[in-house]
């Protein structure tokens, strides 16, 4: 994931207005490797990946051996934090596992202390639908939410919205069409719309 991703998810981090000393959370941390970067690039103070998969929290442990991030096992519906106890949240291709979203998405705002930022980054979503299938290799039920889904969702739950765009993925190479098809794309076509068109949507909300 962390490989597969980072070709998006270092655009979206880049954007996100830490500074140093500021605590981060990371919902659906996996390797660990957002905060990771953040630790390296911004100097991120004490900070929390969690995880729903114990697997996963200590996978994120064996990278790092760093006192100021922490790995946490928890759920996103009920965050181990206290109101106002964090900076900013980054998820990314996490936060459609959430099977009560909206109720997520006031934890998220509850513990956001004002000003504080949330970058949302998901590739599966309503309008790429090259990514729709993946529901079929998934034993959860994952949340297709579309574009203005995502907008008005955030706003129910106390989030102003800052912005919303899709990232394309410019490094993962296409194939000429003779190459086609291939074991994930019928059409050359199917895959610039999958990576170039469409690629990973952003939405940025901000607590008041």
């Amino acid at each position: 994931m962390e490989q597969r991703h980072w070709h998006t998810a270092k655009h979206a981090l880049a954007r996100m207005p830490v500074e140093a000393g500021e605590t981060v959370l990371d919902l659906g941390t996996g390797s660990g490797y957002a905060l990771r970067a953040l630790r390296e690039t911004r100097g991120i103070g004490p900070s929390v990946g969690l995880d729903g998969s114990p697997e996963m929290v200590h996978n994120a442990r064996e990278y790092t051996d760093d006192p100021q991030v922490r790995f946490v096992s928890g759920d996103f519906h009920a965050l181990p934090f206290r109101t106002d106890e964090i900076d900013h949240v980054w998820s990314m291709e996490a936060f459609y596992y959430a099977q009560r979203p909206l109720e997520a998405l006031r934890e998220v705002r509850r513990v956001l202390r004002p000003g504080g930022t949330f970058y949302c980054a998901v590739n599966f979503y309503e309008e790429s639908e090259q990514t729709h299938e993946w529901q079929e290799r998934i034993p959860i039920e994952m949340q297709l939410w579309s574009r203005s889904r995502y907008r008005e969702a955030f706003r129910e739950a106390g989030l102003s919205v800052a912005g919303q765009d899709e990232i394309p993925d410019r490094e993962i190479e296409i194939p000429p069409a003779e190459a086609f098809p291939t074991d994930e794309f019928e059409t050359r076509e199917a895959m610039v719309e999958r990576y170039r068109r469409h690629g990973t949507l952003l939405t940025v909300g901000v607590a008041p």
